[in-house]
């Protein structure tokens, strides 16, 4: 029991530290590897430009900054990678708010297990000098079900949600679990010392 209560405790403290981070005032040394999954499915038709708007203001415009890239997934009947960038300034901020306007959402599924599978691959290919920050936009829950008592189920295992009246985001964290398991080990072994 104490062992989970103290796994919990680093999982908890890892996560503040990067969530006050990257919502700071002050300027992040570190670079950041944002990795976005947005749904392609007909059920983010309707909130779609709510979404890009929250997307646009709340993390290209408040959290990216030059040097950071970001990899964007559309979840459409199959998923694939739609942009992948490194951040050079205003410029390439707005190509990701171009890019986001096209985004189609005329899918009839959503493929979020194929998109968090291979998020999950580059998630972990992240280098230890660079941030990782993952994120999952989804117009219904409905959508997600699949993954959720899929073979892919592993891959939500840590996450944060948040709802807005027609969508919700989804801060996901599919390599934490390893951190917090290296993260102990190197606590224990300093104070043992």
């Amino acid at each position: 029991m104490e062992n989970i209560n103290y796994k919990k405790f680093i999982l908890f403290s890892i996560l503040i530290i990067i969530f006050s981070s990257l919502y700071a005032e002050d300027k992040r040394t570190i670079p950041l590897d944002m990795y976005l999954i947005i749904d392609g499915s007909t059920s983010l038709q309707n909130a779609k430009n709510d979404t890009l708007a929250w997307f646009n203001s709340q993390v290209v415009d408040r959290i990216l900054t030059e040097g950071d890239k970001i990899t964007i997934w559309t979840a459409g009947d199959r998923a694939q990678i739609i942009y992948s960038e490194t951040i050079s300034g205003t410029a390439g901020k707005n190509a990701i708010k171009d890019k986001l306007k096209t985004l189609d959402t005329s899918a009839k599924s959503a493929d979020f297990s194929s998109a968090l599978r291979d998020l999950s691959s580059k998630v972990s290919e992240t280098p230890q000098n660079r941030l990782a920050y993952s994120m999952l936009i989804i117009g219904s829950a409905e959508e997600l079900e699949p993954t959720l008592t899929g073979n892919a189920q592993g891959l939500l295992r840590w996450f944060r949600s948040e709802k807005y009246e027609r969508w919700q985001v989804l801060i996901v964290a599919p390599d934490i679990g390893r951190r917090v398991q290296q993260a102990g080990a190197a606590y224990m072994s300093s104070i043992r010392r």
